[in-house]
């Protein structure tokens, strides 16, 4: 067991599953999940900590420590998943590195390993999803909780922002990211707070602005958090996702607006099909026909930033590397052990790995990459076919809406990026659930309403104490 930091860092993982406890005593069960998804994403240490063979990162902790939870607080709940055709995308990711590990002679031990981890890192996450946040008014819950904590990073994104990186070191004894990414070429510094890289955070910054800026056209975000006016929380949040100068996250907000906002105006999801048909042109033109980049980097340093330019170039560069790489291998990839790497005469990995697509092509192939991509848009194609564009605006519908937007732009960050949160597969699990939990129309759940807890406990200042599903709602002043 080994990890780099100070006392903190083990104190924050081995103490989250007895805090998830806490909270499921504290808290109504439906409540937990997505407090401790968010909270845990936002603020333990990007560390790991190798137990029982079990690599345990932030995402494995969070997942098997509200499992856990879970299974001896809300047992029921947990127990009552029924498997749908529409779960399978799911299993077969989990299982798609079992295919590589065999097809590559690593052994069936190495190939349940693999599955073991993934199943952590993706499936307990959409199981997670599936089982608590299907119907409208759990995922306005869920998006409510990401949008207060993206208003609580505000503050932390500042600090950073001006002194540089530096919460993450203070707090656990380590940078989690060099120093040099955190740089801006015009100045002042990338915020990465407790997050891997600054891109995640902008990313997480990014879709908290636009859950809320969504729900506040909509009307569903309440009027008052905690006495402030939830417009101005909003104007600020906005403006400090804007300032962290993130290009990619900037550019994705303000297409993910306008695409809602055109698209349940004109009754239309053309735009919503444009954005799944991205990835797809881009993994063909790179793997079919060699694109190699160069005409949209020129154009980029002659009209915007060279230095800008000169970085994605970079990465495309790397990638035509790695795709040679991934060329040579199975239809199943290559398999773990670094096997798609690229290595020179000396042993030295000299491929730079950005694009998370890449990444799956070369471990999993074709058979992989496919699934992932499917398995991610999957609530999309669904919400586009069984869910008119004009209801997008409407207040039980906003959340859904904005969050299968926001996962189909993942897929295109995913491109040029690997920056994996799992409460985008909370958010996939919960959006599928919504469909299979009403197979013949999406309709506002009939059940207690999550989301007037949270908006009582916020606006009014209160305490929510709860117990199991069945027993009423209790507030204490």
């Amino acid at each position: 067991m080994s990890s780099p930091g100070n006392i903190f860092v083990p104190l924050a993982f081995f103490g989250w599953t007895p805090f998830v406890f806490f909270l499921y005593k504290k808290l109504d069960a439906r409540l937990v999940p997505v407090i401790a998804y968010v909270a845990g994403w936002m603020f333990l240490p990007c560390a790991d900590y190798d137990i029982f063979l079990l690599k345990n990162t932030k995402s494995t902790v969070l997942g098997l420590g509200i499992f856990a939870g879970a299974y001896f607080r809300d047992q029921e709940r947990l127990l009552n998943f029924k498997f749908h055709i529409a779960d399978t995308l799911i299993v077969l990711w989990c299982t798609a590195s079992f295919f590589s590990s065999i097809f590559n002679g690593l052994g069936i031990y190495d190939g349940l390993s693999t599955i073991l981890y993934t199943a952590i890192k993706f499936g307990l996450p959409y199981y997670i999803g599936r089982i608590y946040f299907t119907d409208t008014d759990a995922l306005k819950t869920l998006a409510l909780t990401i949008f207060i904590g993206g208003v609580i990073y505000v503050p932390f994104c500042w600090i950073e922002m001006i002194i540089s990186p530096q919460m993450h070191r203070l707090t656990y004894g380590f940078s989690q990211t060099s120093f040099a990414q955190s740089l801006r070429e015009n100045g002042g510094y990338r915020p990465s707070v407790y997050m891997d890289h600054g891109l995640m955070t902008s990313m997480w910054m990014m879709l908290a602005a636009l859950l809320g800026s969504w729900l506040y056209y909509c009307k569903g975000l309440p009027k008052k958090i905690l006495t402030i006016p939830s417009l101005l929380l909003l104007l600020v949040l906005v403006f400090t996702t804007l300032m962290m100068q993130s290009a990619g996250a900037i550019l994705y907000l303000f297409v993910a607006l306008g695409v809602l906002y055109l698209s349940s105006r004109y009754k239309n999801f053309i735009l919503v099909a444009i954005l799944l048909l991205c990835p797809y042109l881009y993994m063909v033109a790179r793997i079919g026909y060699s694109w190699d980049g160069r005409n949209f980097t020129d154009y980029i340093a002659q009209k915007f930033s060279p230095s800008r330019a000169a970085s994605l170039q970079f990465r495309f560069d790397n990638e035509t590397m790695l795709l040679n790489k991934a060329f040579q291998g199975s239809f199943f990839g290559w398999g773990g052990w670094n096997r798609s790497r690229v290595f020179d005469d000396k042993g030295k990995d000299i491929a730079v790995t950005d694009g998370g697509w890449i990444i799956v092509y070369g471990v999993n192939g074709i058979y992989g990459l496919s699934i992932f991509f499917l398995m991610i848009q999957l609530p999309v194609f669904i919400l586009l076919f069984r869910l008119k564009p004009e209801l997008w605006k409407t207040a039980p519908y906003a959340a859904p809406a904005a969050m299968a937007v926001f996962s189909s732009i993942t897929q295109i960050d995913n491109l040029l990026n690997a920056m994996f949160n799992p409460i985008y597969m909370v958010v996939v699990g919960g959006l599928v659930g919504l469909f299979i939990k009403n197979p013949d129309s999406f309709l506002p759940s009939a059940e207690i309403n999550t989301s007037d807890m949270i908006e009582s406990v916020i606006t009014r200042g209160t305490r929510f104490v709860g117990a199991s599903p069945s027993q009423k709602t209790t507030f204490i002043r």
